[in-house]
């Protein structure tokens, strides 16, 4: 495990229609941390989550992923050492069955017979699915829940030492999202989880990063940036639901301010 597995200095991105999403970004993440990326819509979290793996290569600046830097000849070692999960469970999920699914990338790294079967039983085990119950079921007739789990234990067959989320909790009811913070929470990898479900970021992240029209306005820890209400207004976020009311306010306020009141 590398000791600053993702570090990224002047990054810059322009889509083809003049769009630019990203501006000089200097950003480090260090081995084993669990960091929320945090904005509105259209601040350039999804773009950023693409250059951590190449499916965009930096136009300007710099991305270094372990010991790679981000460019076309590193692509396979960056692929294998970063695992991507889309918001949409669907655009990753793409073989008949479940077993299939999961070790479709194993098979690509060259795993085979025993340790393919071995990786696949363990990864469903650890988003707490039954292989024998999962393993042959068709993809496209599970639900929500069972489809993020899915393609989350697709991507940790492939062993990465780095999962990236885009809004993982987008498409979850209330007992998945639940079941997917445990999840998270007992993952031991570094994780990077673009969210607008700042409840999620207070749980899961002692650090936030929150980007604004396509700049880091702030980085820090997660508790004193998402219960700074003025701040969260001024980039068109709110105040975490658990925040939002008075007493929850206080219960998270630091020791100094409890006494006060």
């Amino acid at each position: 495990m590398h000791h600053n597995p993702i570090a990224i200095e002047q990054l810059s991105h322009t889509y083809p229609d003049g769009t630019q999403a990203l501006s000089y970004i200097d950003l480090s993440i260090a081995a084993t941390e669990r960091v929320a990326l945090v904005g509105a819509n259209g601040s350039g979290k999804s773009t950023l989550l693409l250059h951590l793996n190449g499916i965009l290569i930096p136009q300007t600046g710099t991305v270094t992923v372990g010991e790679y830097p981000m460019e076309p000849q590193n692509l396979k070692q960056i692929r294998n050492f970063v695992g991507l999960v889309f918001q949409n469970p669907d655009d990753q999920l793409f073989m008949p069955t479940v077993w299939e699914d999961i070790t479709f990338g194993p098979m690509n790294q060259g795993v085979q017979g025993e340790e393919l079967a071995h990786r696949c039983h363990h990864c469903l085990y650890a988003v707490g699915l039954d292989p024998q119950h999962y393993g042959n079921r068709n993809t496209s007739n599970l639900s929500g829940g069972e489809k993020q789990r899915v393609a989350i234990a697709g991507v940790l067959a492939m062993r990465p030492q780095i999962l990236v989320f885009d809004e993982p909790t987008a498409r979850l009811d209330p007992r998945s999202r639940r079941q997917l913070i445990h999840l998270l929470k007992g993952l031991p990898m570094t994780q990077l989880i673009a969210t607008h479900d700042l409840d999620l970021a207070l749980e899961l992240c002692n650090r936030t990063v929150v980007l604004s029209h396509g700049r880091v306005v702030r980085d820090g820890p997660t508790e004193q940036i998402l219960s700074d209400r003025p701040f969260l207004e001024e980039h068109h976020l709110e105040l975490p639901l658990s925040y939002s009311r008075p007493y929850c306010l206080l219960e998270h306020a630091p020791v100094s301010q409890r006494v006060a009141h």
